[in-house]
């Protein structure tokens, strides 16, 4: 029998039930209206467009999706069908009214559908977009059923059961009230981690809106601070769904009551309200309640303003008005901060210290209640965890609401938030993106790392966040990692040379200047040797190097990987992030240990030898890593050393945790109270508690062309001339140019991983210049043809821009679906472009990428790194506006066979040395051996002397003469040693190994 001549039956059934009320009511709705009914009248589609598509986190996530015909059909002839297998998320999406109006869904009670179970226990999300310009840049509402059935199931969804979505708007925060008036469509979030079919039909919207149901009473806060004496204003608004008048009255009675305010603390308030029917969506009445003052120093009181509502849902909680913590110790500005510290440590309970060790990610908060429930120290955004909009405004009122609801503790400890802008305030669209660490390593240059660190902080501190998990100190000794363009570089001492950037992110090394709106806390990280782990030592997940293990001896640990955090604590950087890799020192017989758990040196070495002052932060769900339960995790960790915990979802259990295990005495309460005084220091340098919002005065320069300058001149500097057969660069703006490859116009492709998403993404994901746009600037005739398909005669010279698309972290390894070639289409452009006629070849990557094949075709080349969003300033090295002036930051190799291969091997042949780059503009000096004596012998002058810049440029000469002869494998090895001892001050020796390098160039 077909499904529809069973509901038939049923329907027959159910009349002959003595129901007869169930039956006036039935009859009183309005008839359903359809939605979908999957019998092809939708088309499967791609936005932006009308129609049925599916998503996920990557190709393999999207559902399948057909129309198939069944006979069991609750509705009409098809169902729309698929199957899944998804392992981060994935779903699919019907925007019916994308490009048309709207839909009005105002009138119903809710929305169902029939959908047939598999039994699998799994939660499904069902999301609504409401409002907006479109479908895709609706707010988003959602809520979700449980496949806990099997067969045919009608689920009916009212529409009062949606929730405004708070881990992910795509553009969304339109006014966060479910108006139903703009509907644009549904979508439905598919199980993780198992293996499904689905089966759907018939959406449509069923009953009739009931006013108790769709009128709610908001507040316009949850938290109402307010100083002793004075008068709390508490904005109560009538809202609807529909956004329609009201038919009835909604009365509102209120009344203090209950907190841990007295009678003495504020004047009773106690009355009642009404919205009389007809009143319009968005009235607001006004409550005021009155707090007294004495003489007594006090924490902060809660006053409950119990809201009774008839007629409409009442607020989702109580609002607390909140006397300010008033005359206590470590609320006076002008006492040392020490003193501050040991006052309000003193005046903590241990559920409250273990609170300000836990950081959590604002994702996993939603409004924030669980603030000042569980007195959370920290949250987080994590890479691409933005609120809605994106914008700087958007950013500084989020962080404000979840610093308001920390006022609602006892002591009114402020937040400390944290996000990753490793390359500017890269999760911020509009930001100025940086090129990231490898290229400001390629620049050789301190004081403009110090410039993109004053403007990245800048930028950050404007939009309310105060803290930067940058920069990172690692040391990369192996290419395949995909982390590697987060380091500056593979030589320890280019590392140290441009931790510049920490004076540019923190100010003064005293910390002095961390209060100024201008200035952020800064973030070295990963301790210790995350740059040193072994290919093939990963056992994350398919990495194959990220977060594997560091196999070193003692002298190696100190004199590559350790190096750097030396010079970091003496410029006063506020925080350090151990790595989640292993280190493993040979000889001392304990194998590979969890950096999250080497107590030996957090401890001993950070804490103890460099007398770091700071605090310790994990790294996201760093401790999970370490073998052993929850338990062991939390006590190994904080009594290595570890002082705030990064949990991001799992922030409840890590806080119980804590103070179980300290309880217990596993812990020690010596242990706690350093955690929690090294996090106040930093708060209180920092200003927090004068002033824990947001300071938008600089706001108006984020991503302005003061700021843009600066990361124009950032990746000019960082462009590395390789190659330059027949002085073919700089171009000309009179030469007729052809231009290929993928990265030519690409802004998130040279902006790479980091950039707005964690793992950044191709595409026109940011405003910026691309380096096509830039270079039509400069060009009078410049024809364009992404996989060189155009035309190819007639042109005076080609350019190619290749390379890597963006990725991060583990993702980007080598052998984890990535490799050091080019693609298909990068190499056939190449091919193509400089065989017709004299070509540049501009590689933007992350990483050197194997050129060797193609090297004797290439006129010029040009290691561009991931100049970020400013695409001038690669046009500016190209058409000469700029010298091209920067050097290798690390050995690029001629096979993937070489790696690691680093500078100061034994045995060292690569396809470009460490601290090569060709320059123009710049006249190379003559006379061969003859001028390199000479310049040995001032530069010797010079280091007696102290006179580091002259040092420098004497040894400049020499190298620039050097790079006019063909690297050797003898004379590689001594051109890259003397890039080292030019970066540690040994000119008189960098002179001498150039001068080496010359004759066995030469010899």
């Amino acid at each position: 029998m077909r499904r529809t001549a069973q509901l038939a039956s049923v329907a027959l059934l159910a009349t002959l039930l003595p129901m007869a009320a169930a039956r006036a009511e039935t009859q009183a709705d309005p008839a359903p209206v359809p939605v979908d009914r999957f019998e092809g009248e939708v088309p499967f589609a791609s936005p932006p467009a009308e129609g049925i598509f599916t998503w996920g986190s990557d190709n393999d996530d999207p559902p399948t999706l057909r129309l198939a015909a069944r006979d069991d059909a609750p509705e009409g002839e098809k169902v729309l069908s698929g199957t899944y297998d998804i392992s981060g998320y994935g779903g699919f999406t019907h925007d019916f009214a994308f490009a048309e109006p709207a839909h009005d869904w105002s009138a119903r009670k809710g929305i169902r559908f029939w959908w047939e179970g598999q039994d699998n226990g799994k939660k499904i999300a069902f999301e609504l977009k409401d409002g907006g310009a479109n479908g895709e840049a609706s707010e988003l509402w959602t809520t979700s059923f449980t496949d806990d059935f099997s067969g045919w199931k009608q689920i009916e969804i009212p529409f009062t059961d949606f929730a405004y979505r708070t881990d992910y708007q795509p553009v969304g925060g339109i006014d966060h009230i479910l108006g139903l008036t703009e509907m644009w469509g549904y979508a439905v979030t598919l199980p993780v981690g198992v293996k499904g079919q689905f089966a759907m039909d018939g959406v449509e919207l069923y009953g009739k809106a009931d006013q108790s149901l769709r009128a709610s009473v908001l507040t316009d806060a949850a938290v109402y601070p307010v100083k002793e004496g004075g008068t709390a204003t508490v904005e109560v608004t009538l809202a609807t769904t529909g956004s329609a008048p009201v038919d009835e009255p909604v009365t509102v009675a209120y009344e203090t009551t209950g907190g841990t305010a007295s009678d003495t603390d504020y004047t009773p308030v106690k009355g009642e309200f009404t919205f009389p029917a007809g009143t319009a969506s968005g009235t607001t009445r006004t409550l005021r309640v009155p707090t007294l003052r004495d003489k007594a120093a006090e924490n902060a009181e809660t006053i409950p303003l119990k809201l009774t509502v008839t007629g409409a849902k009442p607020p989702a909680e109580t609002p607390q008005i909140v006397v300010d913590a008033h005359g206590l110790p470590y609320l006076n500005a002008k006492l040392p901060v020490k003193q501050r510290v040991a006052d309000l440590v003193s005046r903590m309970t241990l559920a409250e210290k273990a609170g300000q060790m836990t950081q959590a990610e604002r994702g996993a908060v939603g409004t924030g209640t669980d603030i000042a429930a569980y007195d959370l120290g920290s949250l987080l955004s994590g890479g691409g965890s933005t609120p809605t909009p994106n914008t700087p405004e958007a950013w500084a009122k989020m962080i404000d609401g979840f610093q308001l609801r920390a006022q609602a503790t006892r002591f009114q400890i402020p937040l400390i938030y944290g996000v990753d802008a490793v390359h500017g305030h890269n999760n911020l669209v509009g930001a100025t993106v940086m090129p990231h660490n490898i290229g400001i390593g390629a620049t050789r240059n301190p004081q403009l790392a110090q410039r993109t660190g004053a403007v990245t902080a800048a930028e950050v501190r404007a939009t309310g966040i105060p803290w930067d998990f940058a920069p990172c100190l690692c040391v990369t000794r192996d290419e395949r990692w995909g982390r590697s363009y987060e380091s500056f570089g593979e030589d320890p001492a280019l590392v140290d040379s441009v931790e510049t950037v920490i004076q540019g992110l923190q100010g003064a090394a005293n910390g002095k200047d961390l209060k100024d709106g201008d200035k952020v806390l800064a973030t070295a990280k990963h301790f210790v040797a995350d740059g040193g782990t072994e290919y093939g030592s990963s056992t994350t997940g398919t990495y194959t190097i990220d977060q594997g293990v560091t196999k070193v001896t003692r002298q190696q640990l100190e004199a590559v990987h350790l190096a750097p955090y030396e010079t970091a604590v003496d410029r006063g950087v506020g925080t350090v992030m151990p790595s989640y890799s292993s280190l493993d020192l040979i000889g001392d017989g304990q194998g590979p240990i969890k950096m999250h758990a080497r107590a030996d040196m957090i401890n001993g070495v950070l804490k103890g030898r460099m007398d770091f002052d700071g605090f310790v932060i994990s790294d996201w769900d760093g401790i999970d890593q370490i073998p052993g339960d929850r338990a062991s995790d939390v006590r190994t960790s904080v009594n290595a050393g570890l002082d705030m915990i990064m949990v991001p979802y799992a922030y409840k259990d890590f806080h119980t945790t804590l103070v179980d295990e300290a309880r217990a005495g596993r812990i020690s309460a010596q242990r706690i109270d350093d955690a929690v005084s090294r996090i106040l220091t930093q708060k209180f340098r920092l200003g927090l508690f004068e002033k824990p919002y947001a300071d938008t005065s600089g706001a108006a320069a984020i991503g302005s062309a003061e700021h843009r300058a600066v990361a124009r001149r950032a990746a000019a500097e960082s462009q590395v001339l390789l190659k330059n057969a027949g002085g073919l660069l700089p171009l000309k703006k009179s030469q007729k140019v052809y231009v290929a490859g993928s990265n030519a116009d690409d802004i998130g492709n040279q902006s790479g991983g980091w950039t707005v998403t964690w793992q950044g993404s191709s595409g026109d994901i940011t405003p910026g210049t691309t380096i096509l746009e830039a270079m039509r600037k400069n060009s009078a005739d410049l024809t364009y043809s992404k996989d060189a398909s155009e035309p190819l005669s007639g042109y005076d010279v080609g350019v190619v821009v290749v390379g890597e698309t963006p990725y991060a972290e583990g993702i980007g390894d080598v052998g984890n679906g990535h490799d050091l070639e080019l693609s298909a289409a990068d190499r056939a452009a190449v091919d193509k472009v400089c065989a017709a006629m004299k070509c540049a070849v501009l590689m933007v990557s992350g990483r050197p990428q194997l050129i060797g094949d193609r090297l004797g075709a290439i006129d010029s080349l040009v290691a561009s790194w991931l100049p970020g969003t400013e695409g001038d300033g690669v046009a500016d090295v190209l058409y000469g506006k700029r010298p091209f002036t920067g050097q290798l930051p690390v050995t690029w190799p001629k096979s993937a066979a070489q790696l690691p291969i680093n500078v100061g091997d034994t045995s060292y042949d690569p396809q470009f040395p460490y601290g090569w780059g060709l320059t123009t503009l710049t006249k190379v000096p003559e006379g061969g051996a003859t001028t390199l004596r000479a310049l040995g012998a001032a530069a010797a002058v010079a280091e007696k002397a102290g006179a580091d810049e002259a040092g420098r440029a004497i040894v400049t000469k020499a190298r620039l003469i050097v790079q006019q002869k063909k690297i050797t494998a003898a004379s590689a090895k001594p051109f890259a040693d003397a890039d080292h001892l030019l970066l540690t001050g040994r000119y008189a020796a960098a002179v001498a190994k150039l001068t080496e390098a010359y004759k066995a160039a030469t010899g």
